[in-house]
């Protein structure tokens, strides 16, 4: 009868164990917020240096030579209520649909310039295996190797907003190798996707919501 009975305690435990782990699993990845109440906005367009120039002022935009194309772009959202400064971070992507490449070096500034920047992590990698429509922002697999070479805006705080960017497609150059490989020129606003990607603490994914195209 006792070992009986400590079987079956053990059991309890075991359950309550999986229990307290799927409950943490599940607050660990609870958003705090959903994309509704950000109500996010969007725009892209082609645009002149000087336009570029006025828009990322005081922050220095990329300059283009000829044959390269100007892309300005912002993204806003409302800070949810409740919600603190650093409750999360956003990543916001330019995907190109044709080719599923991201641009190269991109200006971005933003209503807190401290808090935004450009690069790729781990959290591009895990959205992409989320969401199909978003292939192409993780690593590429060339040679046996793993590669990164385009970028995403980072956003470190949801007080940021807005996020201004802009970017600068050259022409394809077939001398560029593979693992190099970004965003070229000539392209449309309606080839290019823009999203916002919901990243935690921990570099968990809550969310991604297209934003254009």
């Amino acid at each position: 009868m006792r070992h009986r009975a400590g079987l079956i305690v053990g059991v309890v435990m075991l359950l309550v164990a999986a229990g307290g782990i799927v409950g943490w699993r599940w607050w660990h990845n609870r958003a705090p917020y959903g994309p509704k109440a950000l109500g996010v906005t969007a725009t892209l367009r082609l645009v002149d240096q000087a336009t570029a120039d006025a828009a990322m002022s005081p922050v220095n935009a990329e300059h283009a030579a000829d044959g390269d194309q100007i892309f300005l772009g912002r993204v806003a959202w409302r800070r949810p209520p409740d919600i603190k400064a650093d409750s999360g971070s956003f990543r916001v992507v330019i995907l190109d649909k044709r080719t599923r490449r991201m641009p190269g070096l991109i200006s971005v500034t933003s209503a807190r310039p401290d808090d935004v920047g450009a690069g790729s992590d781990g959290a591009l990698d895990v959205a992409e295996e989320r969401y199909p429509w978003l292939r192409g922002i993780g690593p590429r697999e060339i040679n046996g190797s793993f590669w990164t070479a385009g970028n995403a805006i980072t956003v470190s705080s949801v007080a940021a907003s807005p996020v201004t960017f802009v970017m600068v497609l050259h022409p394809m150059r077939p001398e560029t190798p593979p693992e190099q490989a970004v965003a070229t020129a000539p392209a449309a606003v309606s080839d290019l996707l823009v999203a916002l990607i919901n990243v935690g603490s921990d570099g968990q994914v809550y969310w991604a919501q297209r934003l254009l195209n």
